[in-house]
Formats: structure tokens, C-alpha cells, sequence
């Protein structure tokens, strides 16, 4: 329920900021328009066009409709990436490390004092670690059990929600051709209400219709950027706990000898 409402807060902050950006190229835009009388003049604003207000006039002219959608798909996956990433950071723990305080304990103090040191360690390894110590009273076999059995929870909670950010990715394109090929249908039933076949109706709907298009590469572009940088950190982080649970097997072999 946190991560959700994580997630949720995430996601308001980005809608807001996005609203406030748009306000505020607005705001800039409304500024910066001055009557002139001759085509130079005119053409002047066109040319000092910043990025925001060109982006944010490109997305007007592909329609609210389909472009609303891209951008919320965009929002979404942005808001699970980024508490995807910081769940994962916060998973992260030195390893070798952890590894060598378990061993300490376990020489001086026993199975309780390793026990403890897992106790105020964070992330999945030292949890895995403190499954194993727990069965160790029952035999290597139950601790062994323990530790595979644990370390699949674990690797459950790693990958949550990451599968929403690959639909995100697939989404936002195939949102994007639909747009692209409902602007030509527009665009042709502009011709066919004209009787004639203008350049303008046809270049009009085809940039208009071709926008969705590039807005949906851009989003499942950025996404996807994201998204391998997740997968990426949860198999070195099951790395670390496939290596650290072979460790602790070792050590709780030669701690019984």
C-alpha cells in the first residue's frame, strides 16, 4: 500500500508539473505576441521559438484526444520507474560486507549475534540471510530450503510492477499509429467533402496525423530506456543474492564442523 500510494504521489507531482509548465508557456507565449506590420516582424517570434513552446504546439496540433492518452502513458510509466529505481537503490547492500559481519558473528557470537547484524541490515540479501540463520536449528537441508524459498519472494518483489512499464512501452506506439491512421481518415474525408483534392487538406491532416506518431516513439523511446536500466539492476541484484546465499551455505557448513 505505500509503494501504491508512492506511485500515486509520484504521478501527481508529474501531472502538476506538466499543468504548470503548460501554464506557464502559455503565460509566455501571450507575452510575447506583438501586432507587427510587416512580414519580417511577424516571422521574428516564429524564429525565437523556444523548445518548450514548440513542443507544446506541435502536441496541440496532434489533437487532445490521442495525445492526451500518449502523455499519460508517459506520466505513468515515469511514476513506476522512478519508485522502481529508488526501491531497487534502497536494495542494494554491500555484499561482501554483509558477508564478512555474518561471518564475524557466527564466530564470536553465534547463530543469534548473525541473526542480529541481518536484523539491522537492509535489503533482500540480509532478509535471505536471516531466513537461512533462523532454520539452522533444524539442519542444513531446512536452511537451504528457507533461503531458495525466500530468495524467490524477494526476487517477486524486485520485479513488482515492472510489467506495467513494458505495456507502457508497447502502448504508447500503437496509440500513436492509431492516431496517425484515424488523422488520414479525417484528412480524406476533408478531401472528400471538398470535391477536390487540395494540398493543404492533405498536408495538413497527414502532419497532424503523423504527430501521434512520433509522440508515441518518444514516449516508448524514453520508457524503454528506463526499463532497461531496471531489468538491469534487478539481475545484478539476483546476482548478489544467488552468490551471497551460496556464501552463507559455506559458513553455516563450516560453522557446524
Amino acid at each position: 500500500m505505500k509503494r501504491l500510494f508512492s506511485i500515486l504521489a509520484i504521478t501527481g507531482m508529474m501531472v502538476f508539473g506538466t499543468a504548470n509548465a503548460t501554464a506557464i508557456a502559455t503565460t509566455t507565449n501571450a507575452s510575447t505576441t506583438v501586432v507587427t506590420t510587416t512580414q519580417e516582424e511577424e516571422a521574428a517570434p516564429a524564429e525565437t521559438l523556444g523548445f518548450h513552446q514548440e513542443l507544446k504546439k506541435r502536441f496541440i496540433e496532434g489533437g487532445p484526444g490521442f495525445m492526451g492518452i500518449v502523455l499519460l502513458c508517459l506520466i505513468l510509466g515515469l511514476a513506476i520507474a522512478i519508485e522502481r529505481i529508488i526501491f531497487l537503490n534502497l536494495s542494494t547492500t554491500n555484499t561482501k560486507k554483509l558477508t564478512q559481519n555474518v561471518e564475524d558473528a557466527l564466530s564470536s557470537g553465534g547463530v543469534e549475534a548473525a541473526k542480529e547484524v541481518c536484523r539491522n541490515t537492509k535489503g533482500p540479501i540480509a532478509s535471505i540471510f536471516y531466513q537461512g540463520l533462523d532454520r539452522t536449528d533444524e539442519g542444513i537441508d531446512a536452511a537451504e530450503k528457507a533461503v531458495v524459498a525466500y530468495g524467490g519472494v524477494q526476487m517477486g518483489q524486485l520485479e513488482k510492477n515492472v510489467s506495467w512499464i513494458s505495456l507502457f512501452i508497447a502502448l504508447a506506439p500503437m496509440l500513436g499509429f492509431m492516431g496517425t491512421v484515424i488523422g488520414m481518415i479525417q484528412a480524406f474525408d476533408k478531401i472528400e467533402a471538398a470535391g477536390d483534392m487540395q494540398p493543404s487538406l492533405v498536408a495538413g491532416g497527414i502532419k497532424v496525423a503523423l504527430l501521434t506518431t512520433v509522440f508515441g516513439l518518444v514516449v516508448a523511446i524514453i520508457l524503454q530506456i528506463f526499463y532497461n536500466y531496471i531489468i538491469a539492476k534487478i539481475d545484478s541484484i539476483v546476482n548478489d543474492m544467488e552468490d551471497a546465499s551460496i556464501t552463507l551455505m559455506d559458513l553455516l557448513i563450516r560453522n557446524k564442523k
